[in-house]
């Protein structure tokens, strides 16, 4: 399979970051994108992870000016979770639970109290509802430890702009596919045109038009980890609301309510099991701990689950039209990121000649992918004791954990060491040790080892924790940082995060 011209289907977020990407870094493929009136774009709040970033302004080289003047992102350093016993707790992207103070002897997640606010200087700037440092010019400290929030249009609008200006041809049609020796040999307009290409890219969605329907690559479901399959998804113009840092998860009677954050608009989502509470219901609860919605709520029906390979023949499955989860971790762009550098990877490496074994290689190590996060996910419907709903009580009894399970087992025997992540945690695994420990002891779930610190080792915690309480205080909000950014009482200038 020589590899000249690359055809992708959808012309949503998938198709477009993947079109980008090839053509980004293999300016020499002719690359066109099908958008079908059928096909179309999620039109929602989307969070992210550092991987978004990275990818695009670090192996992309893209210049961040223009993603910020056209997709309109707020930043998110983590996720704040209304979950388990605690009142709340932080995952951030900084690797607060595995960092160890030069002072103490051991790891952070050692010395987290259950009543503790925070565990580091991410989480105590995000429990004050801050973003960034203070610089002593009064300028924010942009850091590379953060992600972004985006609503899913304005981020389509940049990438359509950034993939025309590479020179990805984006075409309007209908198309329905034309099975092949190769597996697809065309994709045929509804005026008959017959579009052809040695490389086809399924970013249809859902649909999942040439992967699932037209390959018929099996399913395989993640339902008994995973038992939430819808969702109730709405939100509200911004008023004097603080812009939050991070996504936040509450913990709802069959399931969770994600909260994500825009400059001009609230996000907000329930996403629930349909087995333990009707649509009636969920959209009753959804609106009565949400009174301040003002757009008509919509039902999105899915299942939880990934197809049997990425890669079939000559079709290449990105993003949903491979595999679904719900955005517990906003893992959705960041997966769509790994399949689209590695794509791009392998066809550089190959010479645009790919091999059979380099798409084996390429289907193990995305599947793989795909798996990590149901297992992640999986740790969090299994231990969160929050709430006593009948929903609740089939998670903590009958989640299977799969490839969680023997870090779990590790973590319940030695307390929240370290040293088991590079063992147990596959290569493919985006959130490391750290987030297991993030969800562990943040759920406050049991070990065998508790540590007892001494009386100084305590005292210098203390002041561990009050450092970054002040630090944290003296941070600037979302609503700051976006002033600095644009210039305003300022000299306009571009300030770019750093490290």
């Amino acid at each position: 399979m020589k590899v000249r011209d690359v055809l992708v289907l959808g012309a949503g977020s998938a198709g477009l970051m993947a079109a980008l990407t090839l053509k980004r870094r293999l300016p020499h493929l002719s690359v066109r994108v099908v958008r079908s009136p059928e096909i179309g774009v999620i039109g929602v709040g989307e969070g992210t992870t550092p991987s978004f970033p990275q990818h695009f302004f670090d192996y992309l080289k893209l210049k961040p000016q223009s993603f910020y003047e056209l997709a309109e992102p707020t930043w998110k350093l983590g996720i704040r979770f209304l979950w388990g016993p605690r009142d709340q707790y932080h995952y951030t992207f900084s690797y607060e639970y595995q960092n160890r103070q030069s002072d103490l002897p051991r790891n952070n997640g050692y010395f987290y109290g259950p009543d503790e606010a925070w565990i580091g200087p991410y989480s105590a700037l995000l429990r004050h509802n801050k973003a960034f440092p203070r610089r002593a010019d009064g300028m924010p400290h942009f850091h590379n430890r953060h992600a972004f929030h985006i609503e899913n249009l304005k981020l389509v609008r940049w990438l359509e702009t950034t993939s025309r200006a590479l020179g990805v041809e984006i075409l309007d049609a209908t198309v329905t596919a034309e099975a092949g020796p190769e597996g697809i040999a065309a994709l045929v307009t509804a005026e008959g045109t017959r579009l052809t290409a040695d490389l086809y890219l399924d970013a249809s969605g859902f649909r999942s038009e040439l992967l699932g329907k037209t390959l018929g690559v099996p399913f395989i479901s993640y339902a008994d980890s995973l038992f939430c399959d819808r969702a109730v998804i709405a939100g509200w113009p911004r008023t004097s609301e603080p812009i939050l840092a991070c996504t936040e998860v509450e913990t709802m009677d069959a399931g969770w309510c994600w909260r994500i954050e825009h400059e001009h608009f609230i996000n907000r989502g329930y996403v629930y099991s349909s087995a333990f509470i009707s649509d009636e219901d969920a959209l009753a609860e959804f609106l009565r701990k949400n009174p301040q919605v003002t757009n008509t709520p919509r039902v999105v029906r899915y299942r939880s689950g990934r197809y049997e390979r990425n890669w079939k023949g000559n079709v290449v499955g990105i993003g949903n039209a491979v595999g679904f989860v719900e955005p517990l971790e906003a893992t959705a762009l960041q997966v769509i990121c790994v399949e689209c550098s590695t794509l791009a990877d392998s066809l550089i490496d190959s010479l645009c000649d790919p091999t059979p074994s380099l798409i084996e290689l390429y289907n193990r190590f995305n599947t793989q992918a795909w798996d990590d996060i149901r297992d992640f996910l999986s740790v969090h419907y299994k231990f969160n004791t929050r709430l006593e709903t009948p929903f609740w009580k089939a998670c903590r009894a009958d989640t299977k954990l799969h490839g969680a399970e023997p870090l779990v087992r590790f973590y319940q025997e030695n307390g929240p060491s370290i040293v088991a992540g590079v063992q147990l945690l596959h290569s493919s695994n985006s959130f490391g040790m750290d987030g297991y420990l993030a969800m562990l002891v943040g759920q406050n779930v049991p070990h065998d080892r508790p540590y007892v610190p001494t009386a100084e080792e305590a005292r210098r915690w203390r002041d561990h924790t009050v450092k970054w309480d002040a630090e944290a205080r003296r941070g600037m909000t979302v609503r700051e940082c976006l002033d600095a950014l644009r210039g305003r009482g300022r000299p306009a200038a571009w300030i770019a995060p750093s490290t």
